[in-house]
């Protein structure tokens, strides 16, 4: 069983990884497009988390694991409690490119475009204002944006947004 990683199961997958890869998915793009009223912000103030928005012409590169083998049942098991605490998100199988060239399948969380969690389109700006100030219960938005942007650096995968993010949101908070 493999699962595609885009935000945070990137540096915290939180289940047991026989093998990890940079890997690509096609026709979808990681955004801050999914208000979190849990992890990362509250019902009151919501914070924003990436979710994998369709776009027909777009890909995103992130990190496919392949679950140790005897593991599949509660991998899925903590990855249905972790990824689906509102119905935001949709579980589905993708196919993903791995570094190595090869293609498998994965299991996706890509975020459902009709729930009103979904925020995509918002200026870059007011994501920043937003992710400055959110906190939840898995603590701040900025540390999350940190924390990614931090390890898509590490893995050498560009991300334009998600970079000039990093940089405004820790300009803004001095």
């Amino acid at each position: 069983m493999w699962v595609f990683g885009y935000g945070s199961l990137i540096w915290n997958p939180g289940f047991p990884v026989a093998e990890r890869q940079v890997a690509r998915l096609d026709g979808w793009h990681r955004s801050f497009c999914m208000r979190s009223i849990h992890h990362r912000g509250t019902v009151e103030d919501p914070g924003l988390v990436l979710a994998l928005d369709r776009a027909e012409s777009a890909h995103c590169d992130g990190v496919a694991f392949l679950v140790s083998p005897g593991e599949e049942g509660g991998t899925l098991a903590t990855l249905r409690e972790r990824e689906l605490i509102s119905s935001a998100y949709l579980e589905t199988s993708l196919p993903v490119t791995l570094r190595d060239g090869r293609q498998v399948e994965a299991l996706v969380y890509v975020i459902d475009p009709h729930h009103e969690q979904y925020c995509g389109g918002l200026p870059l700006e007011e994501q920043a204002q937003i992710i400055l100030r959110a906190a939840g219960g898995r603590g701040s938005n900025r540390d999350y944006l940190y924390s990614t942007a931090h390890h898509l650096a590490e893995l050498g995968i560009a991300d334009d947004d998600l970079t000039w993010l990093d940089v405004r949101v820790r300009k803004l908070a001095g």
